[in-house]
């Protein structure tokens, strides 16, 4: 027998960021044609990952209105929960800041036959926990030190550690933002830390500025999107992710359908049931 040729996974002529001036906002339909063949990579991805009990984390960080919301959901859209597993902690406990700091981080590493996405993560202390002072310098430069380190015996034990950081124009952000403000479907996104924060874009700035310095590694390097068009972000995000891991689909069953089996003497019941109302 020859040999197997090896998966090819599919182009997209999607612009670069430094390919001249931007392009026009991407039409919803040309936005769901090129997102389809996406998703069933991810699906071929998602076998893959099952089928070999390998280990993927994911992290996004980026400026708050940056889309990181809109790339996980693109993401996990068509595969299963149980396999892609999206974590998002809330700010922690008493307890947990009493401990070490990436502590409470740990435990949601991916076990084998698991993606973890974290939407946010340890880097917060590089990031929001700096710039709004909700801990010390010392703790974000010690951090800063540490997690090169941490990260190295992440990808030492064979997980696969993707960080993504997306970027945002101040433009794009006031846009966001003030759409928070007057949609009423969005207003639960907009915090009054996202309005101080707002405030501080220069700062965020220099705090990310130094947290790449420290933290693009060789081993864990930060991939930087673009992400103020957001469907054109959240293609060229995932057709990278899919790019930096070295998956094979597995073969696809010839499934057929079976007959069902007949009533043999089934009858609806009579009992009147609370159907709810057509409107539309």
């Amino acid at each position: 027998m020859g040999k197997k040729p090896k998966h090819e996974r599919p182009e997209f002529d999607l612009p670069r960021p430094d390919a001249g001036a931007a392009p026009a906002s991407m039409k919803e339909k040309e936005y769901r044609r090129l997102l389809r063949p996406l998703h069933v990579e991810l699906v071929a991805l998602q076998g893959w990952v099952k089928s070999s009990g390998a280990r993927i984390c994911i992290v996004f960080e980026g400026r708050d209105t940056a889309g990181k919301g809109g790339v996980i959901k693109a993401i996990t859209e068509r595969v299963s929960p149980r396999v892609f597993r999206v974590v998002a902690l809330p700010a922690p406990t008493d307890r947990e800041k009493s401990q070490m700091y990436v502590q409470r981080y740990l435990p949601h590493l991916p076990s084998g036959g698991e993606v973890v996405i974290f939407d946010r993560s340890w880097y917060n202390r590089a990031g929001v926990e700096r710039v709004m002072g909700f801990c010390t310098e010392e703790e974000a430069q010690n951090f800063l030190q540490l997690v090169p380190t941490v990260e190295r015996a992440i990808v030492d034990s064979g997980v696969i550690l993707l960080k993504y950081w997306l970027e945002v124009s101040q433009e794009q952000q006031t846009l966001r933002l003030q759409s928070r403000i007057d949609d009423p479907r969005k207003i639960w996104k907009l915090s009054d830390l996202d309005l101080e924060s707002y405030t501080r874009w220069y700062e965020y700035s220099r705090a990310r500025d130094e947290m790449f310095h420290f933290t693009d590694t060789g081993w864990a390097p930060w991939y930087v999107a673009v992400n103020d068009d957001k469907k054109r972000g959240r293609l060229n995000v995932i057709s990278h992710l899919l790019s930096q891991i070295p998956y094979e689909p597995l073969e696809r069953p010839d499934i057929t359908l079976p007959k069902r089996r007949g009533p043999h003497g089934y009858e609806a019941p009579r009992q009147p049931l609370h159907w709810i109302p057509t409107p539309y």
